[in-house]
């Protein structure tokens, strides 16, 4: 969420007054997946990430096999069970593909641990340390929402390209990504889906674990179409590096697209989307089409009233459109988003490309073309 590089140095990476972790950045969101090496080409040829590093049954691993995408400063790191009692293996059987962890690079991963599990945090890994010819990672890591973890990584006394036992590789699909770019640069926010009635239990669980504030609220007044509605709140930390909106379903005459991911994952809360940012909406959107990515359709009617609300703007009116871009504003400026639909054949997780124009806001004028779109996609799928 910041396009620092992810040296891990606490002395010059680590901004001030962003609360008592001192929170670097994002370190990498790993997801558990059924087929990671199918999958990471699928990220590869249609988002535009490089398959960088690799730890599996030729690197010494026997348990399970790892592929690091980059892009920007994005890291995915996707996982496969190799055995049937990896947790990955459970995870997937009974969630489908999806983040596992969101990970924070920290200046001392035993300090970050022991903070947030002495303010009410549930320990998930204990403080532990990993090394190899390029030098010693130290890690930790706590539960939050569903099956979700938190890890901490700190980096300062590593040189190498990830993480210990992963080895750099450079598979041909990468071809594709040097002869176009898709231009996502990092990890705007991450949203959480939560159970009704859970979503403030998890917003104190955030102030009063991890140090966050509550940055934004949406309510079903803000969030709603005449079938469906749901509730947000948006955390951040500190000075704003880090964002999760968590969001919960409200009452509604038909299900919502909240209640829709619970009732495919199982009824347990967890990650419904990953905004990715880009400096060009766009050239990303434009080359991801290209690529044959799905994003949701808007009706034409929606860019009849737009431009009244949101006046000028730096892109072509007629390419936004083109393109099924979504356009909103505030009162620091405006921003472009796009959803696409969901990236499994679940209807669970989805991505979102955003470019800001000194908005910080969510797209809350969006909201109900936004919604309608969903709904059209949930009756598709007959769970409308």
């Amino acid at each position: 969420m910041t396009t620092t590089a992810k040296t891990g140095n606490p002395d010059t990476d680590t901004p001030k007054g962003h609360g008592f972790l001192e929170l670097i950045d994002v370190d990498h969101v790993e997801l558990y997946v059924g087929n990671a090496k199918q999958a990471a080409y699928y990220y590869a040829a249609a988002f535009g990430f490089n398959i960088t590093a690799y730890k599996g049954l030729e690197t010494g691993c026997r348990t399970h096999a790892s592929y690091l995408l980059e892009q920007g400063n994005i890291r995915l790191v996707l996982t496969t069970a190799l055995t049937p009692d990896h947790p990955a293996c459970k995870h997937v059987s009974l969630y489908g593909d999806g983040v596992k962890d969101i990970a924070f690079c920290v200046k001392d991963a035993l300090a970050a641990y022991e903070a947030t599990t002495s303010r009410g945090g549930n320990g998930a890994m204990e403080p532990s340390e990993a090394e190899d010819r390029y030098g010693t990672i130290r890690q930790s890591a706590i539960h939050t929402y569903g099956e979700v973890w938190h890890s901490f990584v700190d980096r300062s006394e590593y040189k190498g390209k990830f993480f210990p036992g992963f080895e750099p590789i450079d598979p041909p699909v990468n071809r594709i990504n040097r002869e176009g770019d898709c231009g996502l640069r990092f990890l705007d926010h991450a949203v959480g889906n939560v159970e009704e009635g859970k979503m403030n239990e998890w917003v104190r669980w955030y102030e009063e674990v991890m140090g966050f504030s509550m940055f934004k609220h949406f309510d079903d007044a803000d969030i709603s179409t005449e079938y469906s509605a749901l509730m947000s709140k948006v955390m951040s930390s500190g000075r704003g590096i880090i964002k999760f909106p968590i969001n919960e379903p409200a009452p509604g005459k038909k299900k919502s697209q909240i209640q829709e991911y619970l009732d495919w994952h199982n009824g347990m809360p967890g990650v419904q989307h990953l905004a990715f940012r880009t400096d060009d909406g766009i050239n990303s959107v434009g080359e991801l089409r290209r690529r044959g990515v799905e994003f949701l359709h808007l009706p034409d009617t929606y860019y009849e009233i737009i431009w009244d609300r949101v006046g000028e703007i730096k892109e072509d009116r007629a390419k936004v459109k083109e393109l099924g871009i979504l356009v909103d504003r505030d009162d620091k400026g405006y921003l472009l988003q796009i959803f696409t639909k969901p990236i499994e054949d679940r209807p669970t997780l989805f991505f979102e490309i955003i470019t800001r124009r000194g908005s910080e806001s969510f797209g809350k004028g969006n909201f109900k073309a936004l919604f309608e779109s969903l709904e059209l996609e949930q009756e598709r799928r007959g769970n409308l």
